[in-house]
């Protein structure tokens, strides 16, 4: 028997990809683009040492240095997103290689501007706020200057932006490494079928209902990990040591802190999500009880924690079918939402499928002015992947709104609002859904889906949060980041996470090499905040309280205007307390009780 393939680019039907004309008509256009910035951006020095002259001569570097970004980020996201539909093409990595070095150079050209604003004396500062000519810059002087404390001379934020690549070399290497060069075989599933096994496949192998095809996947997925466990220990160590330096380097008194800043959050934020969490594990070990009795097991291992608890239900959902039920189940929202949302996935904004060389997983990029494109590896027999694309969607249209509503400076929102607005759509596609359904069978599954999207959501991902906090402390401390050390650490809240309950197999722990986003640190959180703050909305607009849909339409065009904090409470939720969290955990917990009524 011929061994599957995974389809290459070219063999993916145009229809099914996303429309990239849409940013450039062709490399050439890109070129030059790129030729424009490398020819203009040395100007920005023409301001280097006046911009306390006048509001005049601020506000024309501030036009000048938008419309240099305008085109930087232009072309980024084409180069972009070209890598992550082949991250193995030539073309796409050398264009990617000429970028970040052009970017590095802007940066430093670009160095003084932070530095000299910070140092307008406080009274001439307070006088620009009110120029006219400043009328529309006042949102991000006041974020720069908040960040006086941080920013370094002109010197050493030089030589940041100089070693800024080379610091960041470490996401490359886990990128190529696990993307590219890392094989994981192929696996004969129950119909005799030889299926690759792949990063984007292996969600859809742990959710078969055969027991011993989760575990085969499981262990040979592991066991090329394992063969390169070193390799990814050192790429996470020197990620680690990157966020100390440059929090050091700009006088935090730590990594978590200097990640929270930007966006205003208190670190008793973060520390606020963990205590929340972990005085709540009782349901979720309740769960997992449910779960090991609901699939018949001796013992739950955690392959066993993502299979569909209704053994007759097995979907197979097109693609074209999620985008019918992920617009119709936001049609809450409005016609201008759902019109635009589908003209837009139909539309090709989304990359629809697996192709060989392409990054895993899902994600929306977005530049100004541009469609905010979606990547998928949709896979039509993962029911998860159509709360996949509700999710992406979510983002994609918080962008969009954003950037009709917000000029360029005030469009980009923090990750932060980001992941409430996804996450939102998820709750929404969740009412639609049980909405729509009468049949037992049907309802369990669903409810299932829920409360293992909160499961994933809001307790593993602040397991995920908590891990970063305590590898962080480790080097912070000046103790050795080891292999050892990684997998002793991950270990130990495995078994905080998940009790008794689960049996944590030893290849459990390479885990922690394999999350992308632990090489982005400080980020996995605003997963857990951000499905707080969704489940509040959402309840909000379901139950059809005055005024929510445009509360939360505002909350999606408002952008970056404000801090996160601020943006939430406008819209009705104070994420200062705990209360968003604790309710969270009391929907999961009634969800419990309704699955539980149904399958046992």
């Amino acid at each position: 028997m011929d061994e599957p393939k995974t389809p290459t680019r070219a063999e993916i039907p145009e229809t099914d990809k996303w429309d990239l004309t849409k940013l450039f008509a062709d490399t050439g256009k890109w070129e030059e683009d790129v030729a424009w910035i490398e020819r203009n951006y040395p100007r920005i020095t023409e301001w280097k040492g006046r911009l306390a002259e006048s509001a005049d001569t601020l506000a024309e570097v501030l036009e000048f240095d938008k419309e240099l970004d305008l085109k930087v980020e232009r072309v980024s996201h084409f180069a972009s997103l070209q890598l992550a539909q082949d991250s193995a093409h030539p073309d796409y990595l050398a264009r990617m290689g000429k970028l970040q070095n052009l970017l590095t150079q802007i940066s430093e050209a670009a160095a003084f501007l932070a530095p000299e604003i910070q140092a307008i004396p406080e009274t001439l500062f307070a006088q620009f706020l009110h120029d006219p000519a400043l009328a529309s810059w006042g949102i991000t002087l006041k974020k720069i200057r908040r960040l006086k404390a941080h920013v370094l001379s002109e010197r050493e934020e030089r030589l940041l932006a100089l070693g800024s690549a080379s610091l960041d070399g470490y996401d490359d290497t886990f990128s190529q490494l696990t993307n590219v060069d890392m094989k994981f075989g192929v696996l004969v599933d129950s119909a005799g079928q030889e299926r690759a096994l792949t990063q984007s496949s292996f969600s859809s192998f742990l959710v078969k209902r055969d027991h011993e095809m989760r575990k085969r996947a499981f262990h040979q997925f592991y066991d090329e990990f394992q063969d390169h466990q070193f390799t990814l220990a050192t790429a996470l160590s020197y990620s680690v040591k990157a966020d100390v330096f440059r929090a050091r380097a700009r006088n935090y008194s730590s990594a978590v802190e200097a990640s929270l800043f930007a966006d205003d959050i208190p670190t008793a934020v973060y520390d606020g999500l963990i205590s929340a969490v972990r005085g709540n594990f009782a349901p979720l070990f309740r769960y997992y009880e449910i779960r090991r009795r609901a699939l018949g097991l001796n013992e739950l291992h955690a392959y066993d924690t993502y299979v569909p608890l209704v053994p007759e239900i097995e979907t197979k959902v097109s693609f074209d079918e999620a985008i019918e039920k992920v617009t119709a189940s936001l049609a809450p929202l409005g016609e201008e939402y759902v019109r635009t949302l589908s003209e837009g996935l139909r539309g090709r904004w989304c990359d629809r499928y697996e192709n060989k060389g392409k990054r895993s997983g899902a994600f929306s990029s977005g530049s100004y002015g541009a469609p905010p494109f979606i990547l998928m590896n949709y896979k039509s027999d993962v029911f998860s992947d159509v709360y996949t694309l509700a999710h992406e969607a979510g983002h994609s249209m918080h962008t969009w709104f954003s950037q009709t509503a917000q000029p360029f400076q005030d469009y980009d929102y923090p990750i932060f609002l980001a992941e409430v607005a996804s996450t939102f759509n998820e709750e929404l596609l969740t009412h639609f859904l049980l909405e729509n359904t009468s049949d037992r069978k049907m309802r369990a599954y669903i409810i299932n889906r829920q409360i293992d999207d909160i499961r994933g959501t809001l307790f593993r991902q602040t397991m995920f949060a908590e891990f970063e906090k305590v590898i962080h402390g480790i080097e912070e401390r000046g103790e050795a980041l080891t292999l050892d050390v990684f997998k002793t650490e991950y270990r130990r809240l495995l078994q905080t996470y998940f009790g008794d309950q689960v049996v944590l197999d030893p290849q459990l722990d390479l885990e922690c090499l394999r999350i992308p986003h632990f090489y982005s640190a400080f980020y996995v959180y605003k997963y857990a905040t951000g499905i707080s703050a969704a489940v509040a909305l959402s309840e909000r607009v379901l139950s059809k309280e005055a005024g929510a849909v445009e509360a939360y339409l505002g909350f999606l065009k408002s952008g970056g205007a404000k801090f996160p904090l601020e943006t939430l409470q406008a819209a009705g939720v104070d994420m200062r307390s705990s209360v968003p969290i604790e309710s969270t955990l009391r929907l999961f917990e009634r969800r419990l009780t309704e699955l539980e009524a149904l399958l046992l």
